[in-house]
């Protein structure tokens, strides 16, 4: 499609879309939403209040049961155009991604194919519920079990990649909807509540889906976020974030009026590794893309590297030459590859952990100046003389920081890769690669590559972490099963053998 091909651009991001209206935030909490570069600001919204979140929950309950009721071609129909949508509107979601959260136009286009395919994957997804007839010790008994909707599913979304990271959820959440009749409130992060849930409203408001089904709430989580997780109709919550958050989620779950099912994508400490016989070269064009894309800011980017000592010299060499070449700047500009951070409050908690690291005694081989005043900038940063128990080598930086570990031998780095308590995702280089397979089957993470880099995701395969990187999976019968429930049945065709 060419430009002028293009429909008209969205608008209307100054109000809350709550039951499938347009309406002002009943709070008294008012927000700018700026560019992460320039400050321009992009939009200002009044916040949604307690009121706004419980008039959503009333609108999802009431919409649910019409909605189910809906015939299927109808409600397949509502995801098909949706996914036309996002095609039609490809440019404007780059774009405003780039505008709001301060990713590069390169990282805003990869963003973007993964929203186009969890589109088309979701679309399948009301087909693929199927039930089961199971066995029965009972010969006159016929034992089913069926898949019923959750409910209500409430998704909070975060502002690192907000328009994916929310429609991975989005999506499969409405498509079963189509199937069962689940309904949606979205809470996307204050930084990015465009890219984070208004866009997505627009969509699917374009796409035809039925008011009350999705609402978008913006607003201070101090106000609204208890509120958003602990109304009683709210059957799931899904939430990707921190994973301080995440922690105190199941503490809030427990003290509300009904348990709820949860599914947490958190935080990540990935493992970097590089063993004694791996391509150096391959290695470190892999681990400079797995750190510094999108500035860090990603749970599965590579927080540590891991190096065998023989390789040890020559692969930082590699590693500092090729970040040296990495553009940073104005991240509208084609060739820039390091943008800013999403704010200054973040900018100041990088700038603390650099400034910690060279307190501990770590050798800091390249920096630059922060901008942070300005433009919100952080250039790469590379550290060796790393402690394994420091702060940096066990906390997430979520910025472009990246510390290189020396292991003794191929034991030692696995020790260090599984010295976290976090585990999402991890990749090993290698010239064997059943070296490799093994190697990374030892490794305490969800998800893990050989001789590929840590940041990847696939509508096919499961997506998720384990300890305190979260619960749960996302993509195909993984999210499927999340967001529905077994309900078992048994008919009895004759006479039953009771005990007395």
């Amino acid at each position: 499609m060419s430009m002028n091909d293009a429909p008209p651009p969205y608008h209307g991001f100054d109000h809350q879309f709550v039951g499938g209206e347009w309406r002002p935030g009943a709070s008294t909490y008012e927000m700018d939403d700026r560019n992460p570069y320039d400050g321009s600001v992009l939009t200002k919204l009044r916040g949604a209040s307690v009121g706004d979140v419980a008039d959503a929950y009333r609108a999802a309950a009431n919409a649910q049961q019409e909605w189910a009721s809906t015939p299927p071609r109808q409600r397949a129909a509502v995801m098909a155009r949706a996914a036309a949508i996002t095609l039609e509107r490809r440019e404007e979601i780059v774009a405003t991604t780039v505008k709001e959260t301060g990713c590069v136009r390169l990282v805003a286009e990869f963003l973007w194919q993964l929203i186009w395919s969890i589109l088309h994957a979701s679309a399948s997804y009301p087909a693929r519920v199927t039930g089961q007839i199971v066995p029965s010790e009972c010969p006159t008994e016929e034992s089913l079990v069926y898949r019923k909707p959750v409910g209500v599913i409430a998704i909070i979304s975060p502002w690192n990649a907000p328009f994916n990271l929310t429609m991975r959820s989005l999506a499969p959440a409405l498509a079963l909807a189509l199937a069962l009749g689940n309904a949606v409130v979205l809470k996307p992060a204050s930084d990015t509540p465009i890219t984070g849930g208004l866009f997505h409203a627009r969509i699917f408001e374009e796409a035809g889906l039925p008011k009350g089904v999705l609402s978008v709430l913006v607003g201070d989580s101090d106000e609204i976020g208890d509120a958003v997780v602990e109304d009683h109709a709210a059957a799931f919550i899904s939430f990707t974030g921190s994973t301080g958050v995440g922690r105190s989620l199941f503490t809030k779950i427990g003290e509300s009026s009904r348990l709820k099912h949860l599914g947490l994508e958190l935080g990540g400490n990935a493992p970097f590794v590089v063993l004694d016989d791996a391509d150096l070269d391959a290695a470190a064009h892999a681990l400079v893309v797995s750190r510094f894309l999108h500035q860090g800011q990603i749970c599965m980017s590579a927080n540590r590297a891991i190096v065998d000592e023989k390789v040890y010299d020559a692969f930082v060499e590699k590693v500092v030459e090729r970040t040296k070449a990495l553009a940073f700047g104005d991240p509208m500009d084609a060739s820039t590859v390091i943008g800013p951070i999403i704010n200054r409050h973040q900018v100041d908690a990088i700038v603390e952990r650099i400034e910690r690291v060279r307190a501990e005694g770590a050798r800091v081989v390249l920096d630059g100046p922060v901008t942070g005043s300005q433009n919100n900038i952080v250039p790469p940063h590379i550290i060796l003389d790393v402690d394994p128990c420091s702060a940096i080598a066990q906390e997430e930086s979520f910025g472009p920081l990246l510390p290189i570990l020396k292991a003794h031998d191929e034991a030692h780095a696995l020790a260090l890769a599984n010295d976290t308590d976090f585990g999402l995702s991890a990749s090993v280089f290698t010239g064997d690669l059943e070296r490799g397979r093994q190697f990374m089957l030892c490794v305490d993470a969800g998800m893990g590559h050989v001789n590929g880099i840590t940041v990847a995701d696939s509508e096919y395969a499961a997506y998720g972490g384990q300890g305190n990187s979260g619960i749960g999976r996302f993509n195909a019968d993984w999210v499927i099963n999340e967001f529905t429930r077994p309900h078992w049945i048994t008919v009895q065709r004759g006479a039953e053998r009771l005990p007395f």
